[in-house]
């Protein structure tokens, strides 16, 4: 909850609702607006949720602007409303960016979503998870699962590089071995070529000349030799690979080809079609806004007797409650209203005809809309499945033309190497043939010879440990990331489990608020024979869609208990449990972390003591409780209370 315990709010407001000016200054904890019905109080309320962010709010019916500040904790919260052709536009500096959370859970007026939702019998669980972007879980999932399938790719092949290091690492001791005995056989030969020579005279110095041209011939034989092995290697791998490829992209084929139901054109149409759909979509919702606002301004027309949209004075008792509705009540108790819409009288009938067609065809727009998010989901799916396959066989694609591409080369560079080998192979036979001719000292040729193929053998395996130590030191590079990536693995699969339950978890956490805080306030309140309201939370693992069911339990004077209906929940009793409904969401989605304001309007149809209870119940929940009540029931309410006379 924010600390604001001791700083006091102060709230200016112009011409809005039913309201010329006013000032008003309280602290935190209760504060009460007492006063007759139409005294502008909740106009007040409107103006505060206003500058807290609420887009719920009017003009006065006269004015063309209005406005609203709140001073609180050293900062000041501004709100200017005009009127224009298509509305009412905001504009200013509110205390929250986004108010959805409050206006459902915080701002509980007679209009709020959460109160409704229970005297309407409308789904609970819906209105529970309207602030939770399913589609940006649904996003943030696909987007984490793909980076999951880079790291596991990653690591499966770190897996193969930490047995190839260890096979290497086997490899390269043991041509250090190798090495090490070559290079004390080779000093060896070379003390034996010196003593060799020793007792060879100078003049066959030609010999020793031919000698260094077979050895320099051997070397370059051994060097080509060398590079034609490594060339042929990268051959075998290639073949390999292209062959791996080749099949996978035969697998690709054949899912394209599943996938033909979508002709190529339509695919590539698929885009501007989603965005119809959103187009559509974003429409519908602007329009089933609009219809549920004029059906609640016209609910509480017949219910409160709200008149004369066009006023400019606001005669004694009389307050705007609401929505475009700014300045009368009824003056007398006639069943016939002044329309909003023409100013002609008529009656409270037709007016409740007019909200159960307006309701029916809300209604069919929500349908509508579902449907429309049906098609948007099953055509943004294929349309990735299809371009996610297409564009794989394109990589694999390029990936195949580079191997052909390489292989290609690197059989030309074989032929070339072969072609050089077999020269040199000539060149060492007419070199040896030339040694035998002219050394007459066979242990000074076959000493030369030793020493020549001793170096020949240490420079091969040389070449082989240092190439070794590369590639380990490589393959060491790459697992030094293995840490890193596997602690990436983990944060992945938690935030993805945190995701995938995040829904069930609001679920379950709001149906438990819920429950909780219900049980509570029912023996708080003591309404006879009612024992118990709560909600059975249906998991879609056992009945195919999540649902919030609500459960009435009354108890007999004899303490038998009876399942009753919802339906017949008295006025109070309804009132009480979207209250409640109210702070489970409130709670759930942390709304008092960022909003120490709970405001109360209409709770006349809950007795003076039972609010007193409640009022007492809610307040260790927020730092501001703004409450809006008739005098009388104002009366049964803590006297340490703030009260608000005059607005």
């Amino acid at each position: 909850m924010p600390s604001l315990q001791n700083t006091p709010a102060a709230v200016d407001v112009e011409h809005i609702g039913g309201i010329n000016s006013t000032s008003v200054e309280f602290t935190p904890g209760v504060t009460v607006l007492a006063g007759r019905n139409a005294t502008n109080r909740t106009s007040f309320l409107q103006a505060l949720m206003a500058a807290l962010g609420s887009d719920r709010a009017s003009l006065k019916g006269d004015a063309d602007q209005g406005r609203v500040s709140l001073a609180l904790d050293d900062e000041t919260y501004t709100r200017e409303l005009t009127r224009t052709d298509t509305g009412v536009a905001f504009a200013g500096d509110p205390y929250l960016e986004e108010a959805q959370l409050a206006d459902l859970f915080a701002f509980l007026l007679e209009s709020n979503p959460a109160r409704r939702a229970v005297v309407r019998n409308e789904d609970l669980r819906e209105l529970i998870l309207r602030p939770v972007d399913v589609e940006e879980i649904e996003a943030r999932i696909s987007q984490l699962q793909a980076e999951k399938r880079g790291i596991d790719t990653q690591l499966s092949e770190l897996s193969d590089a930490s047995r190839e290091r260890d096979s290497l690492e086997e490899e390269h001791a043991r041509v250090t071995n190798q090495l090490e005995t070559t290079e004390a056989e080779l000093e060896e030969a070379r003390n034996s070529l010196e003593t060799a020579q020793q007792s060879t005279s100078d003049s066959e110095s030609t010999g020793s000349d031919q000698l260094d041209s077979l050895r320099n011939a051997q070397s370059q034989l051994e060097d080509v030799t060398y590079d034609l092995e490594t060339e042929q290697e990268s051959v075998a791998s290639l073949e390999a690979e292209q062959s791996e490829l080749e099949a996978e992209q035969s697998e690709l084929e054949a899912e394209l080809e599943e996938l033909s139901v979508i002709d190529e054109d339509e695919v590539d149409d698929l885009a501007s079609q989603i965005e119809q759909i959103r187009g559509r979509k974003r429409e519908l919702d602007e329009i089933i806004s609009q219809l549920q606002t004029v059906i609640q301004f016209n609910e509480q027309i017949t219910e409160e007797g709200v008149t004369d949209l066009l006023g400019g004075e606001e005669p004694s008792g009389t307050e705007a409650d609401g929505g475009a509705i700014t300045d009368q009540l009824l003056a007398d108790q006639s069943d016939d209203v002044t329309c909003w819409t023409c100013g002609s009288q008529v009656g409270t009938e037709q007016i409740e005809s007019t909200v159960s067609r307006l309701q029916d065809l809300r209604q069919e727009k929500v349908e509508r809309r579902n449907e429309l998010t049906r098609e948007l989901e099953e055509l943004t799916a294929q349309r990735k499945e299809y371009t996610s396959t297409r564009d794989e066989r394109a990589e694999l694609e390029r990936a195949l033309e580079t191997a052909v591409a390489e292989l290609t080369d690197r059989t030309d560079r074989i032929s070339e190497l072969e072609a050089r080998r077999e020269e040199l192979v000539e060149k060492i036979e007419d070199l040896e043939s030339a040694v035998e001719a002219d050394e007459d000292d066979e242990d000074l040729l076959a000493a030369q010879k030793e020493v020549t193929q001793l170096e020949l053998k240490r420079d091969r395996l040389e070449r082989k440990q240092n190439a070794l130590a590369e590639d380990i030191e490589n393959l060491e590079e790459q697992l030094a990331e293995r840490d890193q990536l596997e602690a990436r693995r983990e944060e992945i699969n938690a935030e993805l489990e945190e995701l995938r339950t995040r829904i069930e978890r609001i679920e379950r956490e709001a149906i438990e608020a819920f429950n909780k805080h219900m049980e509570t306030v029912v023996d708080l309140l003591d309404y006879g024979n009612l024992a118990r309201i709560w909600l059975e939370y249906r998991n879609p693992k056992t009945s195919g869609n999540a649902t919030f069911e609500l459960h009435v339990t009354r108890q007999t004077d004899d303490d038998t208990t009876y399942e009753d209906s919802v339906g017949h929940l008295s006025e109070s009793e309804r009132e009480v449990t979207g209250l409640v409904l109210a702070l489970a969401g409130y709670l759930v989605h942390n709304v008092h972390e960022e909003m120490p304001f709970i405001l109360l309007d209409s709770l006349e149809a809950i007795d003076s003591e039972r609010i007193a209870q409640l009022v007492e119940y809610l307040k260790e929940y927020a730092s501001y409780i703004v409450v809006a009540l008739l005098s009388e029931d104002a009366n049964a309410l803590d006297d340490d209370y703030q009260r608000v006379a005059e607005i």
